[in-house]
Formats: C-alpha cells, sequence, structure tokens
C-alpha cells in the first residue's frame, strides 16, 4: 500500500471518529431535536457520491472514510426518527 493511501486512511479513521461523540450523546440524552434533518440528508447525499467516486477509483481510503460516515449519518438518521 502506497504511503499515500495510509494518509488517506488515516485522515479518514479521524474524520470518522469526529461523528462518534454526537452519536453517544444522542444515544445518551435521548433527545436528536438539534440535529437537522436537512443537513443530515444532504450530509449522506455528498457521502455517498464520494463512495461512489471512490469505488470508481478503487481508493481504499475514499470507501473506508465516505462507508465511515455513512454508518454513522444512518445511525444519527435512525436516532433522529426514533427520539422525535
Amino acid at each position: 500500500m502506497a504511503s499515500i493511501e495510509i494518509l488517506g486512511l488515516v485522515a479518514g479513521t479521524i474524520t470518522s471518529i469526529t461523528f462518534v461523540p454526537q452519536v453517544i450523546k444522542i444515544w445518551r440524552t435521548k433527545s436528536a431535536k438539534d440535529l437537522s434533518i436537512m443537513m443530515l440528508l444532504l450530509l449522506m447525499l455528498g457521502v455517498i457520491l464520494w463512495l461512489i467516486y471512490g469505488l470508481v477509483v478503487m481508493s481504499a481510503s475514499i470507501i473506508y472514510t465516505n462507508s465511515m460516515v455513512l454508518l454513522m449519518s444512518l445511525v444519527m438518521l435512525y436516532f433522529k426518527m426514533k427520539f422525535k
């Protein structure tokens, strides 16, 4: 694996981790009232497009990062719907 791809994977890991505190806070408080549904939907659309791009160019770091962000976004969307 090329050094630049490793750099991308490390950056992707750090970026993905930034969503974890928000997911934990929503889960603990059972409240997602301050979370914008429009922001989540736009984020997910962009992430899906990045994921498609990553698959086309076969970039492990893009695929990994956007898969993790999509997963966290889906969890937050689920909580948004569950804790209305």
